[in-house]
């Protein structure tokens, strides 16, 4: 009986696969890892201490200081449970009016701006991508710029253009012949006043989102709507809005939740008032 010779080409076959199996598996040394786990938190840690520091522990300690008799001169500040908490919803408590006063006008603000940051949003951005593209990057830089400005100045402006006695618009009515308007000191006029500086400084943001949304719509579509005779309303209904729906979605939720934090417009603006916050916090 003959013996079976080895096959050599196959031996080295194995021989070569063991090899790269022992590269694609190489052993990694645990201070290797370490050091990589070090690293990714080091990218990590400015974000969480600014977090801590600026989020979290001003919101347990906001926590904390609702269970007690907290006054800010105070030198003492005895523990009451959830009393505070109860004078919200006691009618005689002058806390359960500031509370839904706040809360109404609060509402009513998010009601008055949330629509109009998102069509509004979405006009401008629909207007700058049918510019050309030479001109379309400056327009986009103009109608941002309000959004890195802080509130504080935001205000300032505002009242300065706004102001009843002195403010610009005020003093080109007159100039006119029209009566000055009391854009921050009456109804409804507060109310316009203080939508309209928010819309001014914070629909870039919008802008700029739906941009992105409606340069990922792929242009195949129009081209073949176009093709079978569709109109501009009907791209807009039938391609653009089912297409960008995500992101109306995404900033519907963004302006909502930024509306309902708001507080420095009407405080710096208003001073408090005229019924907007006179109770707002």
């Amino acid at each position: 009986m003959a013996l079976k010779q080895p096959d050599v080409a196959t031996e080295v076959k194995e021989e070569v696969r063991d090899n790269r199996s022992k590269k694609e598996y190489k052993y990694e040394p645990s201070n290797k890892k370490w050091k990589s786990k070090l690293t990714s938190s080091l990218f990590v840690l400015p974000y969480f201490i600014m977090f801590m520091a600026f989020l979290f522990i001003p919101l347990m300690y906001g926590l904390y200081i609702s269970f007690h008799d907290y006054g800010l001169l105070a030198s003492e500040r005895p523990f009451i449970g959830f009393e505070n908490y109860a004078n919200i919803f006691n009618p005689d408590s002058y806390i359960n009016e500031i509370f839904f006063t706040g809360l109404f006008n609060t509402f009513k603000f998010v009601i008055f701006s949330v629509p109009l940051l998102v069509f509004i949003g979405l006009g401008l951005a629909l207007l700058l991508n049918a510019l050309p593209a030479k001109i379309r990057g400056i327009f986009r830089t103009f109608y941002f710029m309000p959004y890195a400005i802080s509130v504080s100045v935001i205000s300032v402006l505002w009242l300065w253009l706004l102001d009843t006695n002195s403010g610009l618009i005020n003093n080109y009515l007159t100039q006119l012949g029209f009566d000055p308007i009391p854009w921050l000191t009456s109804q409804p006029y507060a109310w316009i006043s203080i939508v309209g500086a928010t819309i001014w400084w914070t629909i870039g943001f919008n802008m700029i989102i739906f941009i992105n949304a409606l340069n990922e719509v792929p242009e195949e579509y129009y081209e073949a709507a176009s093709i079978d005779g569709a109109g501009a309303w009907q791209k807009f209904t039938k391609i653009t809005l089912p297409s960008i729906r995500p992101i109306m979605l995404f900033v519907v939720i963004t302006s909502t939740i930024a509306s309902f934090n708001v507080y420095g417009q009407p405080y710096l603006m208003t001073g408090a008032g005229p019924g907007i916050l006179r109770k707002y916090y």
